[in-house]
C-alpha cells in the first residue's frame, strides 16, 4: 500500500532554523518513508511545482532514483491511483472538500496531529466535523493524551452542532494511536567517542552530565526551574561534580538572560554549558557527553516528544515528567523516571481561553500562562537524580533497557509498518463505503458562480436561444477572431475556452443562419458541447455572434 505524500519543503526540513518539532518529525518521517517504500511509485503531492527540486534532491540522495509521480491542483484527480493522500498536519478540512469535487471515495485521507492548542490546530480539528471527511479518512494522533485532547475538541464542537442545528450524524475521520518514528542507528555512540566528547567540554570521567536537548523556551517548552533546583539539590546530596547541558537555541536575548539569571541564582554549584541545537556537529557532542537525559516538560504545546526517545536510542537514561507523550514511550523505573506532574482542574482556566481568543494574548502568552499552573514534582525529580549518580550499573540497565525498547518498537521501520496497517484498512474501509452522491453541491462554499449569482444577470443562455453570425461570412468573422486573439485582454481566457479548432467550427455552422444554441454546439463531439456551449458566451461577448431574438426584438 503506497501513498501520495503532501509536500511543502517547510513541513519536512531542519535545514537553517530554529527547528520546531514538527519540522523535525517531518524530516525523520520522509527519509524513513522514502527508505522504506523502495518497490513502490513515488508520488507526491504540490501546491507548486517548485516544491519539486528539494524533494526529487532528497529522494536521489537516499537512493530513489525512479520517475516521480507529481499531482497538484490541476491534476488532483491523480491521486485517485496511489488512493491516500498523506498530510504532515491535523488540517484535512479543505482537502476533503477539494476531493469532494472529484467524489470522496475516489481516496483517502491521512493526517498527523503536532502541537494541538495554537488556534490553527484547534480549528482545523473542529473542521474535521463539517467538512465532509469519511470513515476511510484517518487523523493519526501521536500519543492517547493527544487523541484525548483531540476528542474532547471534537465533542464540544459536537455539542455545539446539536444545540445549534439539531444535527444528528456526523461521520469522523478515524483517529488512531501512532507515535513518531526515530533512527536508531543514528544515536548509536561509537567506540571513543564518549571521552573524546566529556574531554572537549571539561567533563571528567566522574562527571555527572545531564543533558537537556530542544526548544530552550520556559514559556512554550519546559520551564527549567525543577530541572534546576532538583540538580542542585542532587549535586549537594551526592557530592557529585554535576554539567548541566543545555543543547539548543533561545528564541531571543531576552530569554537567553532570562535562563542564565535562574541557572545562576538556582544552580550556583552546576555548571552550565549552552550548546547550538541547530549544530549537528554540537547535538552529536551533547549526545556522546551525556551521562543522563532530562526533559520535565509542563506546557500545553508539547503533544509526544521526540527527543526521550532519541536519548533512549543513544542508550541514556531518561528522566522526564509525566506528561502527554512521555507517558507512552518512557517506563517508569525500566526506562528511566517519570516524575508526577499536575495541573489545575477544569473550570478553572476559562479566563486564559478567552484572553487568547480575544486577542488579548498572544499564543506565547497562552502557553506560557498555562505552563505556570502546572507542576512537576520537585523532590522526585531529586530523588532521580540522586539514584542515576550514584549507579553507573543503573544508569547502565535504564540505558540499555531503553535503547531496546526504542530499537524494537519506535524505529521508523516498525512505525511506517503501523502507518501501512492503517493505510491498508482504510482503503478497505473506502472500497466497501457509500459512494453514491447526495445531490448537493459538491463544495457549497465554492459552488459555480454561475449558480451562486445567477439573479446578477438579465438572463441566461438557454439551449433555445437562436443565435446568428454577427459578420457579413465567416471568413470576416474568423480574421476578426484572430485580431481580437491577439489583444492580451482577450487571450488571457483561452484555457477555460474551446479549442482555436473548435471556435471555428462554431462560426461556420452559425454561419447556415440563425439556430438555437444547442444545434450550434452539436457540430462538435459530445464530450467536448459543455465547453462549446460555455465558449458561445464568449462569443457573444466579443460580438461575433448575437442573439437572434435580441436583434428581432
Amino acid at each position: 500500500m503506497t501513498a501520495c505524500i503532501y509536500y511543502h519543503p517547510d513541513g519536512y526540513t531542519t535545514a537553517g532554523r530554529q527547528i520546531k518539532g514538527r519540522h523535525a518529525a517531518g524530516e525523520s518521517f520522509l527519509r524513513g518513508f522514502l527508505q522504506d517504500s523502495t518497490g513502490e511509485d513515488l508520488w507526491i503531492q504540490v501546491e507548486d511545482r517548485s516544491h519539486l527540486p528539494p524533494f526529487e534532491a532528497m529522494a536521489r540522495g537516499l537512493g530513489r532514483l525512479e520517475p516521480i509521480h507529481v499531482v497538484d491542483r490541476s491534476c488532483l484527480m491523480e491521486l485517485a491511483h496511489p488512493g491516500l493522500a498523506f498530510h504532515p498536519g491535523p488540517g484535512l478540512g479543505q482537502e476533503a472538500w477539494r476531493r469532494n469535487l472529484f467524489g470522496h471515495h475516489r481516496w483517502s485521507l491521512c493526517g498527523v496531529t503536532h502541537t494541538i492548542c495554537s488556534s490553527g490546530a484547534m480549528e482545523a480539528i473542529v473542521e474535521l466535523t463539517t467538512a465532509p471527511l469519511q470513515p476511510w479518512d484517518a487523523l493519526i494522533c501521536t500519543s492517547e493524551a493527544v487523541r484525548l485532547g483531540v476528542e474532547r475538541l471534537l465533542e464540544g464542537q459536537l455539542a455545539y452542532l446539536r444545540e445549534r442545528l439539531g444535527c444528528t450524524r456526523f461521520p469522523l475521520p478515524q483517529l488512531p494511536v501512532i507515535p513518531l518514528g526515530v533512527h536508531c542507528d543514528d544515536f548509536r555512540i561509537v567506540d571513543g567517542e564518549r571521552p573524546e566528547a566529556r574531554s572537549a567540554l571539561g567533563c571528567g570521567e566522574d562527571t555527572q552530565v545531564v543533558l537537556f536537548l530542544g526548544r530552550l523556551s520556559f514559556h512554550a517548552k519546559a520551564h527549567p526551574l525543577v530541572l534546576y533546583q532538583a540538580l542542585q539539590r542532587a549535586a549537594a546530596e551526592t557530592g557529585q561534580d554535576v554539567v548541566l547541558l543545555e543543547c539548543g537555541w533561545h528564541a531571543n536575548a531576552a530569554i537567553r538572560q532570562a535562563y542564565e539569571q535562574a541557572a545562576s541564582r538556582i544552580c550556583p554549584d552546576v555548571r552550565v554549558v549552552t550548546l547550538d541545537g541547530g549544530d549537528a556537529a554540537q547535538r552529536r557532542l551533547a549526545w556522546a557527553a551525556a551521562d543522563v537525559f532530562c526533559s520535565l516538560s509542563d506546557n500545553i504545546q508539547e503533544t509526544f516528544g521526540i527527543t526521550p526517545l532519541e536519548a533512549m536510542a543513544a542508550g541514556l537514561p531518561v528522566v522526564v515528567s509525566d506528561w502527554d507523550g512521555y507517558r507512552d514511550t518512557v517506563r517508569d523505573g525500566i526506562d528511566g523516571y517519570r516524575i508526577p506532574t499536575l495541573m489545575p482542574p477544569p473550570g478553572l482556566g476559562g479566563d486564559l481561553a478567552v484572553r487568547h481568543a480575544l486577542g488579548i494574548d498572544s499564543y506565547d502568552v497562552y502557553c506560557g500562562y498555562s505552563c505556570a499552573l502546572v507542576s512537576v514534582q520537585s523532590d522526585a525529580t531529586t530523588e532521580a537524580f540522586r539514584r542515576l549518580f550514584e549507579s553507573p550499573e543503573l544508569r547502565r540497565r535504564l540505558g540499555e533497557a531503553g535503547r531496546e525498547r526504542v530499537r524494537r518498537q519506535f524505529d521508523w521501520t516498525a512505525i511506517l509498518l503501523r502507518y501501512r496497517e492503517l493505510w491498508q484498512e482504510l482503503a478497505a474501509r473506502r472500497q466497501a463505503g457509500n459512494a453514491s452522491s447526495s445531490g448537493h453541491p459538491a463544495w457549497p462554499a465554492r459552488m459555480d458562480p454561475f449558480m451562486t449569482f445567477a439573479g446578477y444577470a438579465s438572463a441566461a443562455l438557454s439551449p433555445d436561444t437562436p443565435l446568428v453570425l454577427a459578420e457579413a461570412d465567416v471568413s470576416a468573422a474568423l480574421a476578426r477572431l484572430d485580431s481580437l486573439l491577439g489583444l492580451t485582454m482577450v487571450a488571457y481566457a483561452a484555457p477555460i475556452l474551446a479549442s482555436r479548432s473548435e471556435l471555428t467550427a462554431l462560426l461556420r455552422a452559425a454561419s447556415r443562419g440563425v439556430m438555437p444554441a444547442r444545434d450550434l454546439v452539436a457540430c462538435l463531439p459530445g464530450p467536448r458541447r459543455a465547453i462549446a456551449f460555455r465558449s458561445l458566451l464568449w462569443l457573444l461577448k466579443l460580438d461575433l455572434l448575437r442573439s437572434a431574438s435580441a436583434a428581432r426584438s
